[in-house]
């Protein structure tokens, strides 16, 4: 696993956003060979999307040929709703690119038979020639996804019931008022995060810290699911300063070394 510590949001967004795009330019994908990038909601990647955004409109580079696969969406939200995740992506991304409405792909939460639906998108995904790289952020518990704490690490795509934490954490999202929340939801699995072929997880905030230092210095445990990235041989969290400070001196101070040595961050900053 490779931790990339950035001194700020901005900063941690734009070298998010600078690696995707080399390796969607790296791939070269074609109609016959897209590039397949499983995407992430919530507040951690809008800077990731705003930068993206910024190196398509700079020319730099083209969604035409890559298909997506998104993390999750509410149960019974309907998707023109302002908080579903149909409506969040359209929002703040897909509708400031050149990606085409038939390679997107958002689980449908108001499908008839939500198994169905679950085992459907993981065969979307096969078909696709699965996932070449999966972004995502994580919950102030170390969740992936709507993958709660407890979650099995061998998950695929399933419906979860969200657990009270996870309601009023969104509750900010519906007028303060958690009656207003779905209380369930359709999500990858961890599993099916993993089976990614690389995956670039961003983590931002002191809100996010405690999860940071289990998902690292601590070992695997299904109650905090992002740490089964310590099994992924592609595996990065992209981070800020902010993030860290529950880090143990010595963990941090490895990173920051190695970083250093290798000229990581400069890299990528200054790639576009």
């Amino acid at each position: 696993m490779r931790v990339i510590i950035n001194k700020n949001y901005d900063e941690m967004s734009r070298w998010a956003a600078n690696y995707v795009a080399s390796k969607i330019l790296e791939a070269n994908p074609t109609p016959e060979k897209p590039f397949v990038l499983g995407c992430p909601t919530g507040s951690s990647p809008l800077g990731l999307y705003k930068h993206l955004i910024k190196l398509y409109e700079a020319g730099v580079i083209s969604f035409q040929n890559v298909i997506t696969f998104n993390m999750d969406e509410y149960v019974n939200l309907p998707e023109e709703h302002p908080e579903s995740y149909h409506s969040f992506m359209w929002t703040n991304f897909f509708s400031h690119i050149d990606i085409k409405k038939e390679n997107v792909h958002i689980l449908n939460g108001n499908a008839p038979d939500l198994k169905k639906e679950c085992e459907d998108y993981e065969k979307a995904i096969e078909a696709a020639g699965g996932i070449d790289l999966f972004m995502g952020g994580i919950g102030p518990d170390g969740h992936i996804a709507f993958n709660e704490p407890g979650s099995s690490l061998a998950s695929k795509t399933r419906v979860k019931t969200l657990t009270t934490n996870t309601i009023q954490a969104n509750c900010r999202f519906f007028d303060n008022n958690v009656d207003l929340v779905p209380k369930q939801a359709l999500t990858v699995g961890v599993g099916t995060v993993m089976a990614a072929r690389e995956v670039l997880i961003v983590v931002n905030g002191p809100a996010k810290s405690r999860a940071l230092h289990h998902i690292i210095d601590n070992g695997i445990n299904h109650m905090w699911t992002c740490s089964a990235l310590q099994m992924h041989p592609h595996g990065n969290i992209i981070c800020d300063e902010e993030a860290c400070v529950d880090l143990k001196v010595s963990t941090y101070q490895y990173f920051k070394d190695k970083q250093q040595l290798e000229g990581i961050v400069e890299e990528y900053l200054n790639k576009y």
